[in-house]
């Protein structure tokens, strides 16, 4: 009532007329009265707060504490707003002269420990938080110091602490759960899982304790126990969503893509409006080569949410990987400048240009982007272009004025490996591709460039070996860098045959073969890697499998600067075998 009465004093007329009453208590909250009661200048600093003005709110608790020096409740205030100001020790200080004043608030002790352990004061946090005896104060004040001890390292003492919080609580879920995260910090994972599961035994089916055990088997490895513990979770709930995306992501990382795409089918059926569900199991299935399902799927929610540009340009990539580039562009259109999305839009427009050999426009629509501050991905591409064009020199300027220093230039030095490749200077190209191996040590691309390279020269075709299996190991399903490593394969057995070692060469192009033909599926279909298929028949004698394999290079669309002997061995073979043309010539 005090307090109501000031503030009506304090509004008074101006609260009547045009002012709004809310802003005349604002403005007037805002004006200091030493003579006001103390209700006065906690009502201020409360209104403060609720508005984001904490100095303001902390200034006001402090002329409440000056009037009302033995207020527990006003220290504890001001010290919780001192720490949202990051005034650590002044929130101890507060803190502790509340403690004072109430010395039996369990609240406050909690509060003065989560301080001591930020200043690091382990002797302050002990103080506060345990007996004589230096035993916990009660369960709460064992939790704390037991996470403190997590941090600190000191498992031992995490246990005993967890162990004494069991025997503190009716209910011991709190302390098992804390003795089980010393025991996986430990990876002591059987003693774990015995805790959990004699937690289970005494309240079987507890859902936390389950989800908890299935948590620890995937920190143990053990992903076939996880994953039977999701499952029996769901005999009870079949539609939980929590079980149901830890199920699925358990699948996905178990490499069991198709029953992740059957878990999140399951999500999207029970949860129609969980968009981030939905888009997930649209990539999968697009990764699965499932594009029609994963498109419609996309394309109904764009229906619904027409304005969303970051589906719009997902969608729109979908349906250029299908072979629809009318459609995308349509998409890629819609996405207005200013956008986040929109420079990735208008670069896939780019490609879809590129891709139709209107270079001249690609390179238009680009340097529109770079003229609007577009960044590194459209001067990459402005280089690629002019490259394209015959302007090697131009895209070598504008690529070495990139170079800045950052983790960026592995781009840059990429590409200028490329175009110093394409310009015929294979050391410049390996320079570069070395340079970006100096700045990004996993970069799959460069290693395979490099390793390639020696392998076309039919040199260190060790070294190269090793440098593309290494890349492999970053991008391991890249039907490019698989088709490279069969080629050292083939290149390897070469050498063993100029040798006389037909036993050692027949076994390499056995490995080789096999790559290449997973390098075809992994890449949809490629001339160059049917052109290397087509070699290794060659070299061992199977002209007939190799016409075969030189003819599907040819329809896949011969690239000449990479196949420029291709139609001469076409050619050689259809003589030798007596064909003609695989279009219908006379034999």
């Amino acid at each position: 009532m005090t307090a109501l009465a000031a503030v009506a004093a304090m509004v008074g007329c101006a609260s009547v007329g045009v002012t709004p009453p809310s802003r005349g208590l604002r403005a007037a909250a805002r004006v200091e009265r030493p003579d006001a009661p103390v209700e006065y200048d906690v009502l201020v600093a409360e209104l403060a707060q609720a508005e984001g003005r904490f100095e303001e709110a902390r200034a006001a608790y402090g002329r409440a504490v000056a009037k009302d020096p033995d207020s527990a409740v006003l220290h504890e205030r001001l010290a919780r707003l001192s720490w949202q100001l990051d005034d650590v020790d002044g929130a101890v200080r507060e803190a502790e002269r509340a403690l004072a004043l109430d010395p039996e608030a369990t609240r406050l002790r909690l509060f003065l420990g989560r301080l001591y352990n930020l200043r690091r004061d382990f002797e302050g946090l002990d103080r506060v938080l345990r007996d004589a005896e230096g035993e916990p104060l009660d369960a709460d004040a064992a939790f704390a110091l037991h996470q403190v001890a997590l941090e600190r390292q000191d498992l031992d003492e995490a246990e005993r602490l967890a162990r004494k919080l069991m025997t503190m609580e009716s209910d011991p879920m709190r302390g098992r759960l804390a003795l089980v995260a010393v025991l996986e910090l430990r990876q002591e994972y059987d003693r774990a899982e015995a805790v959990l599961r004699e937690g289970l035994a005494q309240q079987p089916g507890n859902f936390l304790l389950s989800m908890r055990l299935a948590q620890l088997e995937r920190a143990r490895g053990d992903r076939a126990g996880e994953l039977a513990i999701y499952r029996s979770l769901l005999e009870q709930d079949p539609d939980h969503y929590g079980v149901l995306q830890r199920l699925g992501q358990a699948q996905v990382d178990a490499g069991d893509v198709a029953g992740a795409i059957e878990t999140y089918r399951r999500i999207v059926a029970a949860f129609p409006e969980d968009q981030s569900t939905l888009r997930r199991l649209a990539s999968l299935e697009f990764a699965t080569g499932q594009y029609a399902e994963a498109t419609k799927r996309l394309e109904a929610v764009l229906e619904r949410e027409p304005d969303d540009s970051e589906l719009a340009l997902v969608v729109g990539q979908l349906r250029r990987a299908a072979g629809d580039d009318e459609d995308a562009r349509a998409l890629f259109e819609r996405i207005a400048p200013g956008d986040p999305k929109y420079v990735e839009a208008r670069l896939q427009i780019v490609g879809i240009l590129e891709s139709r050999g209107e270079l001249q426009e690609a390179l238009d629509e680009v340097e529109r982007l770079r003229a609007g501050g577009a960044g590194r991905p459209a001067d990459l591409r402005a280089a690629a272009l002019r490259a394209e064009l015959g302007d090697a020199d131009g895209a070598k300027r504008l690529l070495t004025g990139m170079l800045d220093g950052s983790e960026g230039d592995a781009a840059v030095y990429y590409q200028l490996g490329l175009l110093e490749g394409g310009r015929a200077r294979p050391e410049a190209a390996l320079a570069a591709m070395r340079k970006v191996l100096e700045i990004d040590p996993q970069n799959a691309a460069a290693l395979n460039y490099i390793g390639y390279a020696w392998a076309e020269r039919g040199e260190k075709l060790g070294e190269a070996e090793k440098l593309i299996q290494q890349a492999l190991t970053y991008a391991p399903d890249d039907g490019y860098i698989t088709d490279s490593l069969g080629w050292v394969y083939f290149k390897m057995a070469e050498a063993e045959l100029a040798e006389g070692r037909q036993t050692e060469a027949e076994a390499l192009l056995d490995r080789a073969e096999a790559q290449l033909e997973r390098a075809q599926t992994l890449s949809g279909g490629d001339p160059v890697i049917s052109e290397h298929l087509g070699d290794v028949h060659l070299l061992r004698g199977e002209k007939a499998q190799a016409l075969e394999a030189y003819e599907k290079a040819e329809g896949l669309g011969v690239r000449e600067a990479e196949q420029p002997m291709l139609r001469e061995k076409l050619e050689r073979l259809r003589r030798e075998l007596g064909r003609g043309p695989a279009s219908g010539g006379a034999p």
